[in-house]
């Protein structure tokens, strides 16, 4: 029964697929406009291609190298998971960022008729990436689940708990490959970015993605590689493990004994996968939600698709744990439902704060502008603020639905219990709430991919010489997407955190079941040393992508610089600058700069968890809760920035040009790296460190027999 339940995922994973195949090719039956746009559009699609082509060269050597050491260290069966989570992650990402650099002069064009036409175009091609994401990750993973767990005879669990750990290396390679995209992706766009801004903006004055500019392909191509590749393998990750980790939980206590009945444990297992395919079914129903007239407000539009598709799922959910409930005698799944509740409502609500701390319709967006004012050193300080002061919020709503969550799943199976006092299988509502935070990723990416479309569109439209009121049309576009892709990065955050803690427990749950004097206690000096090396970790990771950021965005300004200075007719519009020699730059800068933080990140827990696997578990949790914090904080402020730089470019406080403006490009500067770069690594970071130290607990326990 439990394979039968199963193959609903990779049916509905196979559906998704499809829906994103004609999806894709509808955005690229539509008119692209005309041969100037064709040619800048060809520029851009062709920079993206190139940065890719060189990224996953790079991470084929290193995935082949990792995938060694899994097969000696480990088995062959979990590094051929780790390549195949890696394979999938890459090709989602590429499959969107195909389309999406052929969906952006689509975009502009659109546009010349109406903004309602444009946004239909960018929508459907950011859903596109979002049902591939899913999609992927749900049909790669329910696989490796139905061949190696769910298939397994139901009385043999111990042999269920030894082959997840060998699908657990899927998610390690879906991660890996998301924190290289995140970081070199980010690094890329945000060199571009600096780069057009500094010397263009606000030195030579002229206005955003003039085709005077040297960097301002480079700046587009950066939008596809970083928003759009890189965001895909970061959400395809988070998606991939919030799945997992509450099938490791209910694997993990049932391989214990004493937690679940024969026909519970079949559900605990499935139930996750289900949620997840249920949730790409929601959200290509949501897709038909999203329509706007000219003049409307577009924000209404994506969230009625947003808030459909979460609604549908609710539902859905509600009638899959009712069949549960109809099926079993002493356990209580329908409160499983409430813990599902807790994670979706978090995650809404945490959007919504987002939402308010990033977009230029609320107060602290406006703060800043108003700071602008008086210099870039306020607009700095109050965007700072802004940041710390919206990490309250999420983490309190975090911290209840751990708690509600957690009560819940304990609610749910009152004949079971604790393990020595130290294991709760509460712990797998904690789960079930990252699943259901995440379970409409589909459209939750689409909304957000959309943004990098609009953007791009809004450069073609620029460079094209269009009209004003086109590049009006996409900015308003663009202004809804900085904010949607905000509320993204506060979705994966904290379901990364709350994925992070049950991988965490389930790391516990192993090293306890193995060493029974396995215990985690502030009594003993080599955790609380491990807590101080885990809090520092996110903190070093992100002074190594800002420094990478700062290292490449100098060589493009000294680039932009030079080409000004020394190419006669630029400004003049009588000569055309360089633009293959500022790709060069991002490129060889983001490739050269993305490996260290990313070797780190798997390293350095291996090497810990080698030395003293206690260590490594009070390392994982000051590492997850400083990470949570400064993913938020440097997300939300950066987010913050750039809004208000556009609040002011919309006429407020002086508008394009005045001093006001020119010091909110600085503090735009610097939000960039924050909210493209480091802060929405964080969570990939901490999602990274705890599945490696999960996948590599047989080797610690091998040396700890050694030793």
């Amino acid at each position: 029964m439990t394979t039968a339940v199963a193959w609903l995922a990779p049916i509905c994973a196979a559906i998704g697929i499809c829906v994103a195949a004609y999806l894709g090719s509808w955005v690229i039956r539509q008119d692209p406009g005309s041969e100037r746009m064709n040619s800048i559009s060809l520029k851009i699609q062709k920079g993206a291609k190139a940065f890719l082509m060189s990224e996953y060269k790079l991470l084929i050597i290193f995935m082949i190298v990792v995938a060694l050491v899994m097969g000696f260290a480990l088995s062959w069966v979990t590094a051929l998971a780790f390549i195949t989570g890696g394979i999938l992650s890459a090709a989602a990402g590429y499959v969107g960022m195909h389309v999406a650099t052929r969906a952006n002069t689509r975009t502009a064009h659109a546009a010349e008729e109406s903004v309602a036409k444009a946004l239909n175009i960018s929508f459907k091609s950011g859903l596109t990436m979002g049902l591939c994401v899913a999609s992927f990750a749900l049909m790669g993973l329910s696989l490796w689940l139905i061949g190696l767990v769910f298939g397994v005879n139901i009385v043999d669990v111990a042999l269920m708990h030894d082959n997840i750990g060998m699908v657990e290396g899927f998610a390690t390679g879906a991660s890996a490959v998301a924190l290289f995209a995140r970081v070199g992706g980010g690094i890329y766009t945000k060199a571009a970015d600096v780069g057009a801004d500094l010397v263009g903006k606000v030195e030579a004055g002229i206005p955003e993605d003039d085709p005077r500019n040297p960097a301002t392909i480079a700046d587009n191509v950066g939008d596809n590689v970083g928003d759009v590749a890189g965001m895909g393998a970061d959400l395809f990750e988070s998606y991939t493990g919030s799945i997992l980790a509450p099938t490791i939980l209910a694997v993990t206590f049932g391989s214990l004994g004493g937690y679940f009945t024969v026909g519970d444990f079949t559900w605990t297992i499935v139930v996750p996968c289900i949620i997840a395919a249920c949730g790409i079914i929601t959200s290509i129903i949501g897709l038909f939600a999203v329509r706007t007239k000219e003049g409307a407000d577009l924000h209404k539009a994506l969230n009625r698709g947003t808030y459909l598709a979460a609604g549908l799922e609710i539902l859905v959910i509600l009638a899959l744990f009712g069949i549960w409930q109809s099926q079993t005698v002493f356990a209580q799944p329908l409160w499983l439902f409430g813990s599902v509740v807790c994670g979706l409502v978090a995650g809404i609500a945490i959007g919504k704060i987002t939402e308010y701390f990033c977009s230029d319709h609320y107060r602290p967006v406006h703060k800043i502008a108003e700071a602008a004012q008086t210099g870039s050193a306020t607009v700095i300080i109050e965007g700072i603020g802004t940041g710390m002061l919206s990490t309250i919020a999420p983490i309190v709503l975090v911290a209840f639905a751990i708690i509600g969550a957690f009560v819940c799943g304990n609610m749910a199976f009152p004949e079971a219990h604790a393990l020595e006092g130290s294991i709760a299988v509460g712990l797998y509502g904690v789960g079930l709430a990252a699943t259901g935070m995440l379970s409409n990723t589909a459209i939750t990416v689409g909304v957000d991919a959309y943004g990098p479309v609009a953007d791009n569109a809004g450069g073609i439209a620029e460079m094209s010489g269009l009209p004003e009121e086109i590049r009006e049309r996409t900015d308003s576009l663009d202004a809804v997407g900085n904010t949607t892709a905000a509320i993204a990065k506060g979705f994966a955050i904290s379901s990364a955190g709350l994925a992070a803690i049950s991988l965490f427990v389930s790391f516990q749950a192993t090293m306890h079941h193995a060493i029974p004097n396995f215990e985690l206690t502030l009594t003993d000096p080599l955790i609380v040393a491990g807590i101080f090396l885990g809090a520092m970790m996110p903190f070093m990771f992100a002074a190594l992508t800002m420094g990478a950021v700062s290292r490449a965005a100098h060589a493009m300004v000294e680039e932009v610089r030079r080409q000004f200075r020394e190419i006669k007719g630029i400004m003049e519009y009588k000569a055309e600058p360089e633009y293959d020699r500022c790709v060069a730059i991002s490129t060889t800068s983001a490739l050269h700069e993305m490996m260290l933080p990313g070797i780190l990140a798997i390293v350095v827990p291996v090497v810990i968890g080698c030395f003293n696997p206690a260590m490594l578990g009070g390392f994982l949790a000051g590492a997850v809760a400083t990470g949570m914090l400064l993913a938020i904080f440097m997300s939300n402020a950066g987010g913050a920035w750039d809004n208000a730089k556009k609040y002011i470019e919309q006429g407020h406080f002086g508008g394009k040009g005045s001093e006001a403006h020119k010091a909110a490009v600085v503090g735009d500067t610097v939000g960039d790296p924050f909210k493209d770069t480091s802060g929405p690594s964080m969570n990939i970071l901490i999602n990274l460190m705890t599945i490696v130290s999960l996948t590599f607990s047989p080797l610690f326990l091998m040396l700890q027999g050694l030793f």
